[in-house]
C-alpha cells in the first residue's frame, strides 16, 4: 500500500479572517476568489488531488456557506465507494460546549474521526495560502527518516520572518528550536539575510497526534495551537521533529518555491498582482499540476468597440468567463466571470469581482470591488484617498476595498 494511501489530510479553513475584512464580511477566508478564476482553498486540494491523497477533511466554521457550495460545485470529484472524499466538516462541540479554540483543538474536537479512520498518518494543512507543492515528496521522507513528526519549511527574509514560526535545525535536519512570531528571528548558519520559517504544513505519526493533542487539550493555559504550543514543546521536550525543506527533490511540480500567506489586504493584493508579471513567480501553466476550480457557463471574454466606435485597450490583464469590455481601457488588471467595462472607462491595477460593472467614464485605481458592484458612469476609486477612506476600507498600502453589493 502507498504511504499517501495510508493518510489522511486535515485542511484547517474555519479561522474568521478579521484582516482580510471587508472580503470575509460573508464567506470565510478559504474561499475568498483568487486570480480571477479560483478560490484560495484550490491550491492547497490541488496539491492534494497531484499528490494522490484522496481522503480530505476540511475543517469548517465561520461563515462557511460559501465555501461549502464552491466544494460541492467543483470538488464533488472523488468516489467514496472505494473509500475516497472530500468532506467539510463543521465546528460540532462534540468535546464541550466550545466553538474551535486553535488549531490543535479544532482537531482535538474530531479526534474520534482521527480515531475511527484507517490513517497512519495525518497530513495537517492550511487552507489560506498559495503555492503548490508535492506531498507525497513530504510524506515519503517522513517515513523513510522514521520521523513523529515532520513540519514543511522555507527561507524567508529575516525582516519578514517575525510574522513566522522560526526553525533551527542541526545536521540531520531535526529541529532544535521552534519559535513562534519573535522579533528577532535567528538567521540560517548558511544564509543571514534568511530565517528558516515554518509553512505551517505537519504531518502527525496517528499515535503521537492523539497522544500531544490529549496532553494540550488538559493544559488549560494553552492557546491550543500547533505553531505557539504544541511544536515548540515537542522540541523542548526533545522529541523526533525533523524539518522538510520546501521544494523537496520532487521532479513533478516546477520548482517555482513560490508560497505566500494571503492573510492581509496587501498581502493578498499583492500575490494577485503577482500573476501579472512577464514571468509569474508562481507556474500556473504546468499541464500536469494545474490549480483546479470550479467554472460556471460563461461566453467567452469579449472585447468590442463602443457604440461611438471607441476601441478600447486590454493589456497586461487577466480576463475570465462572460467579460465584457466595451470601448474601455483595462490595465495591469485581473477580472473575475461576468465583469462588464462600459465605454471610457477605465480600470487600472485593479481586482474586480463576479458581476461588478464599472460605468461609462468610470475610473478606479488600486482597488479591489467586491461581486455584484455597480460603479456609476463618471464615479472613481482609488484617486480620492480622503474620500475614499470616508467610504471604504483602505489598506496600509493604500489598497481600495469596494464591498460586495456596495451601493454608491
Amino acid at each position: 500500500m502507498k504511504i499517501v494511501d495510508k493518510t489522511l489530510s486535515i485542511i484547517l479553513a474555519g479561522g474568521i479572517g478579521k484582516r482580510l475584512h471587508p472580503l470575509t464580511e460573508d464567506r470565510a477566508k478559504p474561499s475568498v476568489p483568487f486570480g480571477g478564476i479560483y478560490r484560495i482553498i484550490d491550491f492547497t486540494l490541488s496539491n492534494c488531488l497531484h499528490s494522490g491523497l484522496r481522503q480530505i477533511m476540511i475543517l469548517t466554521q465561520y461563515k462557511s456557506h460559501s465555501l461549502n457550495k464552491h466544494l460541492r460545485d467543483g470538488w464533488s470529484i472523488f468516489n467514496p465507494e472505494i473509500g475516497e472524499f472530500i468532506t467539510a466538516i463543521p465546528a460540532q462541540m462534540r468535546m464541550g460546549e466550545e466553538w474551535y479554540a486553535g488549531t490543535a483543538d479544532a482537531i482535538f474536537q474530531n479526534r474520534y474521526l482521527l480515531e475511527r479512520s484507517d490513517a497512519e498518518y495525518i497530513l495537517i494543512l492550511a487552507g489560506d495560502h498559495i503555492y503548490r507543492m508535492d506531498y507525497a515528496e513530504m510524506l515519503k521522507e517522513h517515513v523513510n527518516r522514521k520521523r513523529d513528526v515532520t513540519v514543511a519549511a522555507m527561507p524567508v527574509p529575516l525582516e519578514e520572518a517575525k510574522d513566522f514560526g522560526v526553525i533551527e535545525t542541526d545536521e540531520e535536519q531535526l529541529i532544535r528550536r521552534f519559535i513562534e512570531k519573535t522579533p528577532r528571528p535567528p538567521a540560517m548558519p548558511e544564509n543571514p539575510n534568511c530565517a528558516l520559517a515554518s509553512m505551517g504544513i505537519y504531518i502527525f505519526n496517528l499515535p503521537v497526534l492523539l497522544n500531544v493533542l490529549q496532553e494540550d487539550h488538559s493544559e488549560r493555559s494553552s492557546g491550543h495551537d500547533f505553531g505557539k504550543n504544541i511544536l515548540p514543546e515537542m522540541v523542548e521536550a526533545k522529541k523526533n521533529v525533523g524539518a522538510y525543506l520546501f521544494g523537496g527533490k520532487s521532479g513533478r511540480v516546477s520548482q517555482d518555491y513560490y508560497w505566500r500567506d494571503v492573510g492581509t489586504l496587501d498581502a493578498y493584493y499583492q500575490a494577485n498582482m503577482d500573476l501579472l508579471m512577464p514571468v509569474p513567480p508562481i507556474d500556473l501553466y504546468q499541464k500536469d499540476w494545474l490549480i483546479r476550480t470550479y467554472h460556471g457557463q460563461f461566453p467567452s471574454a469579449r472585447m468590442v468597440p463602443s457604440s461611438e466606435g471607441e476601441v478600447g485597450i486590454v493589456e497586461n490583464a487577466s480576463l475570465a468567463g462572460g467579460d465584457v469590455i466595451i470601448g474601455a481601457r483595462v490595465l495591469r488588471s485581473i477580472l473575475s466571470h461576468d465583469v462588464r467595462v462600459e465605454s471610457g472607462a477605465r480600470v487600472e491595477e485593479a481586482i474586480l469581482f463576479d458581476g461588478v460593472r464599472v460605468g461609462s467614464g468610470a475610473r478606479v485605481r488600486k482597488c479591489i470591488i467586491d461581486k455584484e458592484v455597480r460603479v456609476p458612469p463618471g464615479a472613481t476609486v482609488g484617486y480620492d484617498p480622503v474620500l475614499d477612506k470616508k467610504r471604504f476600507t483602505v489598506s496600509e498600502n493604500g489598497v481600495v476595498v469596494v464591498p460586495k453589493g456596495y451601493t454608491f
